[in-house]
C-alpha cells in the first residue's frame, strides 16, 4: 500500500508539509504538490482507495473515488 499527498500547494507551502511528517514520523511514498492545478486529474489516474479534503468543490469533480469532507481548515470557518 502507498501513501500519497496531492495538494493544490506549492513552495514555499511543501516545506511546512514535510517538517510536520517528518516531525510525526509519517512516511509518504509520493508527492504532489500542484500549484493551484485541478486535484481531480492526479485523482482519477491514481484511483486512490480513499481520498480525504477539506473543501467540498475538491471532492466534487473526481470520478467513482471515495472521498471524505474533512470539516476543518480556513475555508471551513464560519463568519
Amino acid at each position: 500500500m502507498k501513501t500519497a499527498i496531492v495538494t493544490a500547494r506549492n513552495a514555499p507551502a511543501h516545506e511546512r508539509m514535510i517538517n510536520t511528517l517528518n516531525y510525526w514520523e509519517v512516511d509518504v511514498d509520493e508527492a504532489f504538490f500542484l500549484g493551484g492545478i485541478d486535484k481531480a486529474r492526479i485523482l482519477n489516474i491514481m484511483k486512490p482507495h480513499i481520498f480525504f479534503d477539506d473543501q467540498m468543490v475538491h471532492l466534487d469533480h473526481i470520478d467513482e473515488i471515495p472521498a471524505v469532507h474533512i470539516p476543518f481548515g480556513v475555508a471551513n470557518k464560519e463568519l
